[in-house]
């Protein structure tokens, strides 16, 4: 037997990028298994973002740093996908010559006869984008699949075209899978001893509009009823939020209590030129509503600050938002202007300097609110289900509750995988830390 080759996948981005390395691993094995080690491999792929700038930036710094390595091992092949792929296309060939194949996130089904051209000294690029795409259901083995967390993906692109997003341009229109599909791939996650399921699209709460089918809060509880242990979803459009959607939470028992809300500003008048298609009032009245169905939920939330022609007074509106919504964490990220957007093209776009001290002052604010939330916690006990060793200090281990908190703890036993209790001593602004409770 041909002995395997090895694959070295870096991942840039989001949950969504992070799902399609895992779709390469699948697609590519076993005539490819995963290394660690870049020096190791026949085959370097980097999976890019292009939601901003910096992290575009990112895919070009490290593509420069396996040129060397490129130059070393005259057989090893070097591809960029995804996002930044879908956006330079051919670009990337021209300002990279050390590359040899480049892929978008719909022909990455493709790669295997893609690397077949490329093993033969072709340079490789494919990014097309077709209107009636459909993810595939795969069947072949995960070779380093996360034996209890699994990303199903539920659909893919989106339609919604805010005036400062990429995504409708590099990952195309949005198509949702059948349910069928989904379920399949839900029961053998299940089979297999997948403990935690996360949903993952752009915009999940649109699940099945333009297929007519069943609607994303059916989906939910087919997949409950699946026999997950845990179940989660992102990211979700507040203007999709429903009234049906939310009960979710309340109705149906595996459901976190866990909701990603992206607000991206707390201006209404910057919500229009974002064409996020509602309003700051709207939004804080779905807030209300899901707290009122379901006191316990945990709120995280995406800000951009310094959207072209963002005042002072809008700027304070989306500082009050925050003190009054008490978000559990956000994401918050300086406006960066990307290719094909219409808000790269509106006047006053507002100087670096300016931006990046709003997004400081963000922060700050945002820590005292965190640390708060958390302070709520203490003394409580609640169900962790445990990650494997913590990040900050190899001597404990790390897990996420319901509410999707960070809790650190001691143990002298590897509990990777299992769903326990901890009760919270101590709460900082990113996470807990706790004691396990034996039982007994």
């Amino acid at each position: 037997m041909t002995p395997s080759k090895r694959i070295h996948i870096i991942t840039f981005g989001c949950q969504m990028n992070e799902h399609d390395s895992q779709r390469i691993f699948q697609l590519l094995y076993p005539a490819y298994e995963p290394t660690d080690n870049p020096a190791d491999a026949d085959l370097i792929l980097l999976n890019t973002c292009s939601i901003r700038e910096k992290a575009e930036n990112k895919v070009y710094s490290m593509a420069g740093r396996f040129r060397k390595l490129k130059e070393q091992k005259k057989d090893l092949i070097l591809g960029i996908g995804g996002c930044v792929a879908q956006q330079e296309g051919e670009r990337l060939l021209q300002k990279l010559p050390y590359v040899d194949l480049v892929f978008g996130p719909q022909t990455l089904y493709s790669l295997p006869s893609l690397l077949q051209e490329a093993e033969k000294g072709h340079r490789v690029c494919r990014t097309e984008l077709r209107q009636d795409f459909h993810i595939p259901t795969l069947t072949t083995p995960i070779p380093n699949a996360h034996p209890f967390q699994r990303f199903i993906t539920i659909m893919q692109g989106c339609d919604n075209f805010c005036s400062y997003c990429v995504v409708p341009y590099v990952r195309g229109r949005e198509i949702s899978r059948p349910m069928e599909d989904i379920l399949a791939e839900v029961k053998e996650a299940v089979r297999q001893g997948v403990k935690e399921i996360t949903l993952l699209g752009q915009n999940v709460n649109s699940y099945g509009k333009k297929e007519g089918r069943a609607n994303f809060a059916q989906l939910l509880r087919a997949v409950a009823d699946c026999g997950v242990e845990r179940l989660r979803f992102m990211t979700s459009h507040p203007k999709d939020l429903t009234e049906e959607l939310m009960r979710c939470f309340v109705e149906i028992p595996c459901l976190c209590e866990h909701l990603h809300l992206p607000v991206q500003s707390g201006s209404t008048r910057i919500l229009k030129a974002m064409n996020r298609r509602y309003t700051r009032e709207e939004y804080i009245g779905k807030v209300h509503r899901l707290r009122e169905l379901c006191p316990e939920i945990s709120l995280t939330t995406d800000l951009i600050v310094g959207f072209p022609s963002e005042t002072e007074e809008d700027f304070q509106e989306t500082l009050s938002l925050l003190q009054e919504v008490q978000y559990e964490q956000l994401f918050v990220f300086n406006y960066s202007p990307r290719p094909f957007t219409t808000a790269a093209r509106l006047p006053h776009q507002l100087p670096l300097e300016l931006k990046t001290a709003r997004l400081t002052q963000i922060v700050e604010m945002q820590h005292e609110i965190s640390r708060k939330r958390h302070e709520r916690l203490l003394g409580k006990t609640v169900e962790v289900l445990v990650d494997g060793v913590s990040s900050k200090d190899i001597s404990e281990m790390a897990g996420r509750t319901r509410g999707n908190h960070v809790v650190n703890f001691k143990t002298a036993d590897d509990l990777t995988g299992q769903t326990i209790n901890i009760t919270i001593t101590e709460a900082f602004c990113h996470s807990l830390r706790g004691e396990l409770q034996i039982k007994g």
